[in-house]
């Protein structure tokens, strides 16, 4: 089943440069925590595999660099994405108010029926914040995606996000190809209130 590439999802991490998209990768795939890294260059990537619906998948995940100079390379891969991670630092002001730019970056290189999103708000262990949870589930709650708050370096919230955007991927890809029925759809987030999108 690894090798069905049915199976296999491409997903962005995209955000301001230093907002944690590294950290928050490797502790989702290794669960481990470096403090100090190098900044990401251009792009990487990263595998992992989830069970979802009873199904293995296999999830490849890019770690976007999110300076300015590098937003030409991050154009270049939004093909044939099935989902992103956009990440703000909950302690940045700037990185918050960005999202509405990364957005529009989105929308002009993929169609929204084609991709689904979360929005996490990252480095939530730290008690010093500038943007409020309230505040970031406003900003989720106008784009029509689920908000997670998190921590990489605490792990707080970081598997329960990707595990809610496979699914979420995995529902829109089986809905597009017609086949619904063949995942059981019964489960605690589908009984949640189904979210439109207007990002």
């Amino acid at each position: 089943m690894a090798s069905d590439s049915s199976n296999i999802f491409k997903i962005l991490t995209i955000g301001e440069s230093e907002v944690g998209k590294t950290s928050i990768l490797r502790r989702f795939v290794e669960n481990k925590f470096l403090k100090n890294h190098l900044a990401t260059i251009g792009i990487d990537y990263r595998t992992k595999t989830m069970n979802v619906y009873g199904r293995d998948i296999k999830l490849k995940i890019w770690d976007t660099a999110g300076q300015e100079r590098y937003h030409n390379i991050t154009n270049h891969i939004f093909k044939g994405a099935d989902g992103i991670v956009l990440v703000f630092d909950v302690t940045q002001e700037s990185s918050f108010i960005k999202i509405h730019d990364w957005i529009e970056q989105i929308k002009s290189n993929i169609s929204q029926e084609e991709i689904s999103l979360i929005l996490l708000g990252n480095k939530c262990d730290i008690e010093e914040r500038m943007v409020s949870k309230e505040r970031g589930k406003e900003m989720a709650d106008g784009l029509k995606v689920n908000y997670y708050e998190t921590s990489a370096l605490n792990g707080t919230g970081i598997y329960e996000a990707f595990e809610e955007l496979a699914k979420l991927i995995v529902k829109k890809k089986a809905i597009l190809n017609g086949e619904g029925r063949t995942i059981s759809l019964a489960t605690e987030n589908s009984k949640k209130k189904k979210k439109g999108c207007c990002w």
